[in-house]
């Protein structure tokens, strides 16, 4: 079993990738406001669509790596809130969101391919700018599977890979091992949607947009049912 130190990376050892998972929840903390401004006045109302895409929220709720809580604004207030961040430095700003829009948290420890939750017990789970950083996503998506009920939704909204033979795809691969390291983990040019489609949902429905960002343009929004 995985240890607290192992899930968090809090030891001596990992004193640099500690500092910059605090430099990266503190850059997120000053940036979250800023980019759900650019998504919502850019394209196609996607403050709107996110919105929508969460206004049905009930009951058991799981969001791996909330991040500062940029998506508690969309949330209904009556609904059971589990959130698994693995970054500690994220916590408190997460916190203090929640707190200020009156939400409780059910904050846990461990990371998108562990989760501290049992089989079939949640109604839903959200994912937003996540999949891009996971280590395994299919370790990843099939832990999402194991803790959803028969039926229940997966939620997500991640920025993608560009098409191949673009010179946009050719920038995401090139800028990518620089972008990871600045990035917590993050992969400019994964193709998401590959792996949706082939973790095993009965359904996965998704459309793309583009967020007008260098780098990360292109970006997915869909529900995928267990």
């Amino acid at each position: 079993m995985m240890s607290r130190n192992q899930i968090i990376g809090d030891s001596k050892n990992h004193f640099f990738a500690n500092f910059g998972k605090r430099f990266f929840a503190w850059m997120m903390a000053q940036s979250s406001s800023t980019y759900n401004k650019i998504l919502g006045d850019v394209y196609d109302g996607l403050r709107l669509r996110k919105r929508s895409l969460f206004s049905s929220l009930e009951g058991k709720v799981l969001e791996i790596g909330p991040g500062t809580g940029p998506n508690l604004p969309y949330y209904p207030k009556d609904i059971h809130w589990i959130e698994i961040e693995p970054n500690p430095h994220m916590h408190s700003y997460l916190e203090k969101q929640a707190e200020k829009l009156s939400l409780k948290i059910d904050l846990r420890i461990g990371n998108a391919e562990w989760l501290d939750v049992e089989d079939n017990s949640i109604d839903t789970v959200v994912s937003t700018l996540v999949l891009c950083s996971v280590s395994n996503i299919d370790y990843t998506l099939q832990a999402i599977l194991r803790v959803l009920k028969p039926g229940g939704r997966f939620l997500f909204i991640e920025h993608v890979a560009a098409p191949q033979g673009t010179v946009l795809r050719q920038l995401q691969s090139t800028i990518s091992p620089i972008w990871k390291a600045i990035g917590d983990g993050c992969h400019p040019d994964r193709e998401t949607w590959i792996a949706l489609g082939n973790a095993g949902f009965a359904s996965v429905h998704y459309e793309r947009f583009d967020a007008k960002l260098p780098i990360v343009s292109p970006h997915i929004i869909g529900v995928a049912i267990k």
